[in-house]
């Protein structure tokens, strides 16, 4: 798989596949899954060239983190490791957004526990602490890039603002945010202050979790306790006039020759060789498909068609509900 360059700031840069590995669904988020077959499919993606793999304290709570330690014995050296801080689940089981230098530090040992592993190769604050200067946090991650605790550091979700002031602090490796055919908000602003930075962008959800595969077709089908439920993209009121898009799509993939998600993902690598997705599954059939975007090459027609179709403020319905939507940093 061909190689993509994240950061350009000495000291902050890390190179990897041009398509990584998220894996937020190996959590339940997306319906049940089994660990087993989890921890394969993670070792399968590093087989096919992924070096990348995206995993985050929040997701289970904790849980994800342990599934990828037990997924790395005999590929660690392969694969470049990012996990994140930045959500606490309290006793009550409320979350709320932490971004306290104590906490920073507590949250990177316990991820290192998880992990089993001795340094984190891009850890990220998930999201920002509105309660928090931003250099306090960013000053604490950077004590733990001193102390080889972390190589590279990251931000997710965060303001074009907040990541200047941080990038004052230390060099910002990456910033991670959702960036798909139905998610663009990031390329009006975002995007362009990482580049005027020399930040790389990785993309997650570059999928639309899973709405530009043209299989969903109804909340209703959905697991009980899949989060697609209580997104407002999904509801019965905005799900047919999104549906229209996702046909739209699919017609171009046929007649391009690949799926609609191979159409999605090959939009997205377009935006820039400093831009890395990181689709997650849990089918080996659909891990295959995925990787196979990067095969895909669209002409700047095809490229302007697909962007009118999706132009920024045609999908309808927020990203998230009403507590998420609240922690970003916008």
């Amino acid at each position: 798989m061909r190689q993509r360059t994240l950061g350009k700031n000495p000291g902050a840069t890390i190179t990897v596949s041009e398509i990584g590995y998220g894996c937020f669904g190996l959590s339940g988020v997306y319906g049940a899954a089994n660990d087993a077959e989890s921890v394969k499919i993670i070792r399968k993606a590093v087989e096919l060239g992924v070096t990348m793999i995206d995993t985050a304290d929040a997701y289970g709570p904790f849980h994800n983190e342990e599934l990828v330690g037990k997924a790395l014995p005999g590929i660690r050296d392969k694969v470049i490791l990012a996990t994140k801080f930045g959500q606490r689940f309290n006793p009550d089981g409320t979350r709320s957004i932490c971004g306290t230098p104590d906490y920073v530090r507590s949250a990177c040992e316990g991820s290192l526990k998880r992990l089993g592993v001795d340094h984190i190769d891009l850890y990220y604050q998930h999201r920002v602490d509105k309660g928090v200067p931003i250099e306090d946090t960013v000053g604490a991650m950077a004590e733990l890039v001193k102390a080889g605790k972390v190589r590279n550091i990251g931000l997710s979700e965060v303001s074009v603002a907040n990541l200047r002031r941080a990038h004052k602090v230390h060099p910002i490796t990456a910033v991670q945010s959702e960036l798909s055919l139905w998610s663009r908000q990031d390329e009006t602003d975002i995007l362009p202050a990482c580049r005027e930075l020399g930040v790389g962008y990785v993309a997650y959800s570059p999928l639309g979790r899973g709405f530009l595969t043209g299989t969903v077709e109804s909340a209703e089908k959905f697991e009980q306790k899949d989060v697609r439920r209580s997104m407002p993209r999904f509801t019965a009121a905005n799900l047919d006039h999104n549906l229209q898009l996702v046909w739209q799509i699919g017609e171009l993939a046929r007649a391009k020759g690949a799926t609609p998600a191979q159409l999605a993902l090959a939009w997205v690598l377009a935006k820039g060789p400093d831009v890395v997705p990181i689709p997650g599954t849990r089918r080996e059939a659909r891990l295959v498909e995925n990787l196979k975007a990067a095969e895909v090459t669209l002409t700047a027609a095809e490229i302007e068609r697909l962007e009118k179709l999706a132009a920024i403020g045609v999908v309808k319905g927020e990203r998230y509900g009403e507590f998420m939507m609240g922690t970003v940093d916008r």
